[in-house]
């Protein structure tokens, strides 16, 4: 199959799987031509990364102790008041990387240790991380490495400052590779994918009581309401994450899949449905992350809401000439 014959029947694939999720289509038949998709072999260039993100105060806190990254955003700024919905979605190239942290701590504390967690993170991946490097076992451990640092440099600024005493983050982060993303997260900011109009959680909560679940204490009807829901017993700026992340999740990456990184003052209010409801009715990364806070708000969140979006698409996708 020539070069140009290869491109066109990805086209003509992914737009048949973008409408047949789009109109609430359940499921492809295995037999249909699409299911050879994910063996054909992407073309450089082929994937572009469409990302919206925002992060606001909330209705109860003085501060936002959340932050971002995302490449060629400003993180969220403690002297600057809640905004950033007016900015239009980005488009990227697939070799980023993403990350939602959220602060805990007295004064400054929780908005310094998140600040760190995505001002240094990036740089500490960057130094281990060549872009040549394929293998995903090497991937995931210059990232482990990384997190790591940060988190020992959460904690010696933690013991040096008063004002910084005890502080520590949340830090969730994918990292797009070529066609594969690495997730992984440490607290209970989570990540989750959409695909086939199913979401997924791809992260794991590190509270109390999702410790009590999995040892069999509680009932998960009882999670959600269990008095050790928001109390952590990993995070970064903690003894514990000194090996970095226990858990990666390694996953392929194709047209038409959709992240989301968020910190709990949105997933602890919007439940999963309504999540996959906007993440697949929303075609603008944006749009959907500040339609998404404001569910959030409107729910009565009592916390900092972060809402980070990345769509994945086709090089083709006529949604990235309208930009």
């Amino acid at each position: 199959m020539s070069l140009l014959s290869n491109l066109l029947l990805k086209i003509k694939l992914w737009w048949k799987w973008l409408t047949s999720q789009c109109l609430g289509v359940a499921n492809v038949d295995a037999t249909d031509e699409f299911a050879t998709i994910s063996s054909l072999t992407l073309l450089p260039g082929q994937l572009k990364l469409k990302v919206g993100v925002v992060s606001v105060r909330g209705n109860y806190r003085e501060h936002n102790e959340d932050n971002y990254y995302v490449p060629g955003r400003r993180p969220v700024r403690p002297d600057l008041s809640d905004g950033s919905t007016e900015t239009p979605a980005m488009t990227l190239e697939p070799e980023n990387l993403f990350i939602v942290a959220d602060g805990m701590g007295g004064q400054q504390a929780g908005e310094k240790a998140s600040l760190m967690a995505v001002e240094l993170i990036p740089r500490a991946i960057a130094r281990r991380l060549t872009a040549e490097e394929k293998e995903p076992r090497q991937i995931q451990e210059s990232i482990r490495e990384a997190v790591a640092e940060v988190n020992s440099e959460i904690l010696g600024s933690s013991g040096l400052v008063t004002e910084y005493s005890n502080m520590g983050t949340t830090v969730v982060l994918a990292q797009f590779r070529q066609d594969r993303v690495f997730v992984a997260g440490i607290g209970d900011s989570r990540a989750y994918r959409l695909r086939d109009n199913k979401l997924e959680q791809l992260t794991k909560d590190h509270s109390l009581a999702d410790a009590l679940l999995d040892a069999g204490t509680i009932t998960k009807e009882e999670l959600s309401t269990h008095k050790f829901k928001n109390v952590l017993y990993l995070y970064l700026g903690s003894k514990d994450a000194r090996s970095g992340p226990e858990e990666f999740k390694v996953l392929d990456v194709r047209p038409g899949d959709r992240f989301l990184l968020a910190s709990d003052g949105l997933t602890g209010v919007v439940s999963d449905e309504e999540l996959a409801k906007v993440l697949c009715s929303v075609s603008d990364p944006q749009q959907a992350a500040v339609m998404l806070k404001d569910m959030a708000l409107d729910n009565d969140s009592k916390d900092n809401v972060t809402c980070l979006i990345i769509n994945v698409v086709a090089q083709s996708d006529p949604a990235l000439s309208a930009q």
